[in-house]
This record gives C-alpha cells, sequence and structure tokens, in this order.
C-alpha cells in the first residue's frame, strides 16, 4: 500500500504541468550577467598581456620557459572565455525565441556575436595577431548592448 501511495505522489507530481525555470544549471541565483561581461573583459586583456610577452620573449634570447608560461596563460584565458560564452550565456542564458516572434532579431544578435567571439577566442590560441583584441573587445561590446540594452554602460 506504502509502494501505492509513493507512486500515486510521484505521478501527481510528475503529471502536475509545473514548470521549473533557471539561469543556471543548478538554480543558485548568485550569477550575474554583468560580472560575466567583465570576465571576459579581462580574459580579452590578459590574453592581450600574453601576446604581447610572447612576441617580446621571441625576438630575445631569454629564457624559453617564460615563453611557454605565457603561451599557456594566452591558451588558458582563451579557453576560459570559451567557457563563460557557452556554459554561461549560450547554454544558461541567452534564451531561443521562434521565428516571427517578438524579440527574435536580438536572440539572432546575441547568438552571432558570442559565437564570434568564441571564434575570436579560438584564434587567439593560434596565434599573436593582436588586431584580434580589438575585434574582440567591439564584439564583446556589441554584445553587451545586445544583451543589456542601448542603456547599459559597462
Amino acid at each position: 500500500m506504502n509502494a501505492f501511495k509513493t507512486l500515486l505522489i510521484v505521478s501527481v507530481l510528475f503529471f502536475s504541468g509545473q514548470k521549473v525555470s533557471a539561469h543556471c544549471e543548478i538554480p543558485c541565483g548568485i550569477y550575474g550577467d554583468s560580472l560575466r561581461i567583465t570576465l571576459l573583459y579581462e580574459h580579452i586583456t590578459t590574453i592581450e598581456k600574453s601576446m604581447n610577452q610572447i612576441i617580446a620573449l621571441e625576438k630575445s634570447d631569454d629564457d624559453a620557459n617564460q615563453l611557454v608560461r605565457w603561451v599557456i596563460n594566452k591558451e588558458e584565458h582563451a579557453v576560459k572565455m570559451q567557457e563563460i560564452i557557452s556554459q554561461y550565456f549560450m547554454h544558461q542564458r541567452i534564451k531561443p525565441v521562434d521565428v516571427g516572434d517578438l524579440g527574435r532579431n536580438t536572440y539572432v544578435k546575441q547568438l552571432e556575436l558570442m559565437h564570434r567571439l568564441s571564434i575570436y577566442a579560438m584564434k587567439s590560441k593560434q596565434s599573436t595577431n593582436l588586431e584580434l583584441m580589438g575585434q574582440m573587445r567591439e564584439t564583446l561590446h556589441l554584445f553587451e548592448h545586445a544583451y543589456f540594452g542601448d542603456g547599459h554602460t559597462h
């Protein structure tokens, strides 16, 4: 009889139609979108500094170990950017909008900018092209305004 009651309660709860909505994989309520944007800017600055150090060390006869450390640092921060872009924004924060619905253009713009930023992060792992840094900052700036609206200031 207890098993039947348990099954009945579980069935009622399962089929009750209540929708659970959360912004993170574990609905903790502690993450902030502005902080994630700040972290992305910080990662860009760190990647840029790493690139500059790599360029300088390549021209000198200094210890190769230091060069390797800067390469690893650059790549680690690019990966951290990709994790924030993918795991936080694309998996959890940017919500799908059906074709024809209000907000569809904003949704598509946000996806495009996050995808572009992820590609720039990937390219930053492959080179020391400092032009990428400007492209990354501009893309993040555009995303920030597409995400928060034009009234948002970072």
